[in-house]
């Protein structure tokens, strides 16, 4: 373990400075990743039959805690927004309107994730400016003679570029998976709206 840990840090130390910015993109694009996969997995397990978010809408009743999904969510977020008086229209366009703000919820942080994900090849292209830059200053003040200097920046060119696209390449294999997975969702929780507008009912027990 010790000597794992040797190994990464002697990594880190031979793509020089701009390896600092790279490792914060790639911190930052993981974390993001890993809150969109935790917040769009729970919307697909534990869900309830539309029948059953039907009827619940009908009676004005909260689902029970132990569903979690998708047609969970939006019959929670209906009916904590849901009209304080008899107004099927109103609730109609209540649903709508907490219909677009799920979706738009989904789509968080997605466009983020994906930016962060081309910008982490480029930043290794930075670094492999700023490394031939030092291998030529090396050339220019010691010539080709001195190999174990211009090794450096070669070293230093060669880890940031690797460091960039091992990076890029499962972000963007992750961004689009998530999109379709969010993309799913929102055609799933659409669906729901259409189906639940048939149920919206007076309500007899408040939520």
């Amino acid at each position: 373990m010790n000597e794992l840990l040797y190994q990464m840090i002697v990594y880190i130390r031979s793509g020089g400075v701009v390896m600092v910015p790279i490792l914060c993109v790639s911190l930052v694009m993981w974390v993001l990743i890993f809150n969109r996969l935790f917040f769009l997995h729970r919307l697909y397990v534990k869900n309830m039959p539309r029948a059953m978010a039907g009827e619940l809408v009908r009676e004005n009743l909260c689902p029970d805690k132990r569903y979690k999904g998708a047609n969970a969510f939006l019959v929670r977020a209906f009916l904590s927004r849901r009209s304080p008086v008899s107004d099927p229209g109103l609730d109609e366009r209540i649903l709508d309107e907490t219909v677009m703000n799920l979706t738009a919820s989904l789509d968080r942080h997605l466009a983020l994730i994906g930016v962060l994900s081309a910008v982490a090849p480029l930043m290794g292209l930075l670094g492999t400016v700023v490394g031939m830059m030092e291998t030529f200053d090396v050339i220019t003040v010691f010539g080709t003679g001195n190999v174990r200097a211009m090794a450096s920046g070669i070293s230093v060119a060669l880890v940031t570029t690797q460091t960039g696209l091992m990076i890029s390449i499962p972000g963007l294999y992750m961004s689009g998976w998530l999109n379709r997975r969010a993309s799913n969702l929102k055609h799933r929780i659409a669906s729901t709206a259409m189906y639940l507008k048939p149920f919206i009912r007076n309500r007899r027990v408040s939520c």
